[in-house]
């Protein structure tokens, strides 16, 4: 792809935000790592909500999309009592998937405190991976300047 090309994507991105509750929370009063994971979820599910391409929405369409590969880059702890910011930025691929990268900011001070990315794949409801793009998600690329 040409660098015209590629300036010419769009880039599409949710901002969510959530406060930090006391179950999420270890001992020491700091975000036990594995919620991360959680927050992950709320800015994807804030991102399908806002660009249409919820959970619902493709399940309507017949298919699922199960996560298949997860990682977190911790860089600075949150504490109970925290407000955080979640920017889910979707990552356009050619393989039939859907990747998105999160950046978890403290409100307080707009520190970068976790960063890290998810890879889902399309599954039919008889759990069969599709290995050509969704006719629908073609689509939904071209409706939000992504192809």
């Amino acid at each position: 792809m040409s660098k015209n090309q590629s300036d010419s994507i769009q880039q599409i991105t949710n901002r969510t935000h959530t406060n930090v509750r006391f179950s999420e929370v270890d001992a020491l009063g700091i975000v036990w790592h594995g919620h991360y994971i959680k927050f992950f979820e709320d800015g994807r599910e804030a991102f399908g909500k806002q660009f249409g391409l919820s959970y619902l929405d493709v399940y309507k369409l017949d298919f699922l999309t199960p996560i298949v590969n997860i990682n977190v880059d911790y860089k600075k702890t949150v504490m109970y009592g925290d407000s955080v910011f979640i920017d889910t930025t979707f990552v356009d691929s050619p393989a039939a998937k859907i990747i998105f990268q999160y950046l978890i900011f403290r409100q307080s001070d707009n520190e970068l405190a976790a960063s890290g990315q998810s890879t889902q794949v399309f599954v039919n409801k008889q759990h069969q991976l599709c290995i050509t793009i969704p006719p629908f998600f073609e689509e939904w690329k071209k409706k939000n300047g992504i192809l």
